[in-house]
């Protein structure tokens, strides 16, 4: 299991919700190296991999939308994998409910917006997919909502995400 010291948690919960789970998951990104691959898949137990996959959600989203998401290669990651599933089960039910509407556009379209794309191209991929344009406002206008849920969980179910070292 992963270790991180409660005065580290501390200091993190007093910064606010997300800097509270980014404390978990740069332990995690530590752990593997910064890379998901097939080899560090494993290193990562089902939660840590959730709340990874929140992190990785949410910064891609605002910084750049689902298609900067995809494009990144996380695609498969966010929406191939029980994410929304269990972001209901951890008590997220909107986020759980626009992942899956966002999945619905990923996969009709999964060939064209996983493909590599010139600059220009990517750019276009905004006009292209406007679609995920509500599912990212809707995101943005939430997110404080949904972080503080996530945390609230993490903090209630603490040692399934990682060892408290005191």
């Amino acid at each position: 299991m992963i270790g991180i010291k409660e005065e580290a948690l501390q200091q993190a919960a007093a910064e606010g919700m997300d800097a509270f789970i980014q404390v978990f998951t740069n332990a995690y990104l530590q752990k593997i190296g910064g890379e998901l691959t097939a080899t560090t898949m494993p290193l990562l137990t089902g939660e840590q991999h959730t709340l990874l996959a929140y992190q990785i959600l949410r910064d891609e989203i605002m910084e750049g939308g689902f298609c900067q998401l995809i494009q990144n290669g996380y695609g498969a990651y966010i929406f191939e994998n029980p994410f929304a599933k269990v972001m209901r089960l951890w008590g997220v039910g909107e986020l759980s409910k626009l992942v899956y509407a966002a999945k619905k556009i990923y996969d009709e379209h999964k060939e064209d917006l996983e493909r590599e794309r010139t600059d220009e191209e990517f750019m276009a991929m905004y006009e292209n997919y406007e679609p995920f344009d509500d599912l990212e406002d809707e995101f943005l206008e939430k997110e404080e909502m949904f972080t503080a849920l996530v945390a609230s969980y993490v903090d209630d179910h603490i040692n399934l995400f990682a060892q408290v070292l005191h």
